[in-house]
């Protein structure tokens, strides 16, 4: 922007600071402010009266949560809404009776309606302070707009420019390009969310295949909304072909584990390992997934937390889907029995109170098998089924556990269980005329039903 530019501008500017100057001169200008000020005092005292009848009428809307965020947006500036009203109608009355030509209450009305307008309309933008943000530059645009300095703004800007070899960059094209863009990528993540909020819904597609789409989806209209954002701006997107070699040798380098992440993402996806609502370990994790992420998966467990798991995790490390192939999934419990009990009768015992909790298939029953002849007991495995694991291992097996304790109880039968006994010897007189000494010998067993262990350990000095 050369001398000349700043100099015309600067000009105007003050051509227009004159004729404002000259406007306050005129003899009806306080009276015409003092009705904008007197209507302001209207609308609040208005709009204190009327206020908690229109809340208690608000609060019988049901079932329409955009007709209600838009009653409360309105409710919350209800002295402008009010003000609004006001100097409509005085605007009217004003062109009615032919008094002097001027434009301060038709200005004062414009802006008005334009900020209440806005602010409405702003709200269907979940985030508070991006609502405030959107607000504040668009009645800033038709505040200009409103004024006629709308083209001459423009204008300066244009002219503020920089050459970058063949293009020119204003300030301008650089605030067009950030509307454009911001417009363009929220209305493709509103699309985008729309649609996959559908897809959700298909019952005919996986889970997998759901997700996948949805994600595919977001990413392709995030995009081509910002493709198509550019190139409405003029920026020549041919220019961008060096930058994107250069951003993709820094997301090779710099980047490893989120674009590890990501394509390990797409990975999961597409070979269906898991999805959602499948139970999980993946390490000391137990849990079922809620959510699949571009990079990483959302695992809840039984205690209320959420893990956020690395996508990369289920690639490279030991997954255990629990309803990978079905929802049935078999538990073992282990246990010993003393060598004085009948197997048989065990067996028989272990399988009947294997089925007494409420969540083992009844269907499917247990099974019980003898596998070997402990150090002291007899050793058997329980195997049970379950239909429902996102309800939890550890507490049906426990179950389990105590319907075969009890079983094994009212049968008398025992469970062996290690036990040590310290027996202590005469004392003896030491040789080098010391004091006297004793020794202390330790046995091991295991409890049995007549008798103990008879073996004996080394025997200790003490």
């Amino acid at each position: 922007m050369n001398e000349g530019e700043v100099r015309a501008f600067g000009r105007y500017l003050a051509g227009q600071f004159e004729n404002l100057l000259a406007y306050f001169r005129h003899p009806d200008s306080l009276l015409r402010i003092a009705i904008i000020v007197g209507a302001f005092f209207i609308a609040w005292l208005i709009a204190r009266l009327a206020g908690p009848a229109l809340e208690g009428e608000a609060r019988r809307i049901k079932g329409a949560p955009n007709l209600l965020r838009v009653v409360v947006a309105l409710l919350r500036r209800l002295r402008l809404a009010f003000f609004v009203l006001l100097m409509w109608g005085v605007t009217l009355i004003d062109r009615a009776s032919h008094g002097p030509v001027s434009q301060l209450f038709s200005v004062v009305f414009s802006l008005a309606l334009a900020y209440l307008v806005i602010a409405v309309a702003s709200r269907a933008l979940r985030n508070r302070l991006l609502a405030r943000t959107v607000t504040y530059i668009c009645w800033g645009i038709a505040a200009l707009s409103i004024l006629n300095l709308l083209d001459p703004v423009a204008g300066v800007l244009d002219q503020a420019a920089i050459n970058v070899g063949t293009s020119r960059i204003s300030a301008l094209l650089v605030l067009k390009a950030i509307a454009v863009v911001a417009v363009s990528l929220w209305i493709a993540n509103a699309l985008g969310r729309f649609l996959d909020n559908r897809i959700k819904r298909s019952e005919e597609l996986t889970p997998t295949l759901r997700v996948l789409i949805g994600k595919l989806l977001k990413i392709g209209l995030v995009v081509i909304g910002l493709a198509v954002a550019l190139a409405a701006v003029g920026v020549d997107l041919t220019a961008f072909t060096v930058l994107s070699g250069a951003v993709g040798v820094g997301l090779g380098f710099g980047l490893q584990k989120v674009v590890s992440n990501f394509i390990s993402g797409i990975i999961i996806l597409l070979d269906r390992s898991i999805k959602p609502g499948d139970t999980i370990t993946v390490g000391e994790t137990f849990g079922w997934i809620r959510e699949l992420h571009a990079r990483y998966v959302s695992v809840g467990t039984r205690d209320g937390k959420e893990y956020l798991i690395p996508n990369e995790d289920f690639i490279t490390e030991r997954v255990v889907n629990w309803s990978f192939a079905s929802d049935f999934v078999r538990i073992d419990v282990t246990f010993g029995v003393s060598y004085e009990s009948d197997p048989h009768e065990v067996i028989r015992i272990a399988k009947e109170a294997a089925v007494k909790p409420a969540r083992v298939l009844q269907e499917k029953g247990a099974v019980c098998w003898m596998t070997g002849f402990g150090e002291s007991s007899l050793d058997f495995i329980l195997r049970f089924w379950i239909k429902d694991p996102p309800a939890g291992i550890a507490n049906v097996k426990g179950e389990v556990l105590l319907a075969l304790w009890d079983a094994l109880k009212a049968n008398r039968i025992e469970i062996p269980y290690p036990h040590r006994e310290v027996v202590v010897r005469p004392a003896w007189p030491d040789p080098s005329g010391g004091p006297v000494g004793r020794t202390v010998e330790e046995t091991t067993g295991a409890a049995t039903v007549n008798g103990r262990s008879d073996d004996k350990g080394p025997p200790v000095r003490a």
